[in-house]
C-alpha cells in the first residue's frame, strides 16, 4: 500500500480510539457526578434541560467549593447551636412564623461560622449542596415557605414541614450525636405541638 493510505488508517484509528476514550471518560464523569449529588444531579438536569449543561455546572460547583475553606464546628459551638435550635423549636409553639425566621437565620449562622459564604441564596444553596445534596432541596423548600409565610399565605401545617426541612440541614451542619439528640427531641415536641397549632389555623 502507499504511505498515504497508512497514514489515513492510522489516523482513522486515533479518531476511532480518541472516540472511545471520550466517552468512556464522559460515561465515568457522569457517575461520579451521580454518585456526588445524587437527587441535586437529577433536578439541575431537569431545570438546565441538558445533561451537558447541568454536569458542566455541578462540577463548577465543586471547584469553587474546592477553594472554599469549610471546617467542621468546635463542640463547644455544636452544643451552643444545639440548645438554640431547642429554643426555636419551643419557639414554634406560640409562634410558629417567627420560629421559622429565627430557624433560617440559626442555620444562616452555622454556616457562617462553618465558613461558607453568604452571597446570594442560589450561590448559598449551590456551595451547601456540594457536601449535602441529600438535604439542600429541604433547604430550598423551608426558603420557599418562609418566604410564602412572610406574605400571609403559609398554613401551620407549611411551617411545620419548613421547621422540619431546616432541621434535616442543621443536623448535618452540625454533624454530630448532639444533632441527632436534639432532632429526636423536636420529633416529639413537634408531635406535641401539632395539637395545640393546629387549631391557630393559618398563620397570616
Amino acid at each position: 500500500m502507499s504511505s498515504w493510505v497508512w497514514i489515513v488508517i492510522a489516523l482513522a484509528v486515533v479518531v476511532v480510539v480518541g472516540g472511545v476514550v471520550w466517552r468512556a471518560l464522559a460515561a465515568r464523569r457522569t457517575k461520579d457526578l451521580r454518585e456526588r449529588f445524587g437527587p441535586e444531579y437529577d433536578r439541575t438536569a431537569t431545570e438546565s434541560g441538558s445533561q451537558r449543561e447541568a454536569e458542566a455546572e455541578l462540577a463548577a460547583r465543586q471547584e469553587r467549593r474546592e477553594q472554599l475553606n469549610i471546617r467542621p464546628l468546635a463542640e463547644g459551638a455544636r452544643q451552643r447551636y444545639a440548645r438554640q435550635w431547642e429554643g426555636v423549636q419551643a419557639q414554634f409553639v406560640d409562634s410558629p412564623g417567627a420560629a421559622l425566621t429565627a430557624a433560617d437565620a440559626l442555620v444562616s449562622a452555622v454556616m457562617v461560622e462553618r465558613g461558607y459564604p453568604m452571597d446570594d441564596f442560589e450561590q448559598r444553596a449551590a456551595d451547601v449542596s456540594v457536601d449535602h445534596p441529600q438535604v439542600v432541596q429541604n433547604y430550598r423548600q423551608a426558603r420557599d415557605i418562609s418566604r410564602a409565610s412572610e406574605q400571609g399565605q403559609a398554613s401551620t401545617e407549611d411551617l411545620r414541614q419548613a421547621m422540619r426541612n431546616y432541621r434535616a440541614l442543621f443536623d448535618e451542619l452540625l454533624g454530630d450525636d448532639v444533632a441527632d439528640q436534639a432532632v429526636a427531641r423536636d420529633d416529639g415536641q413537634l408531635s406535641r405541638d401539632e395539637a395545640r397549632t393546629a387549631t391557630r389555623g393559618s398563620v397570616r
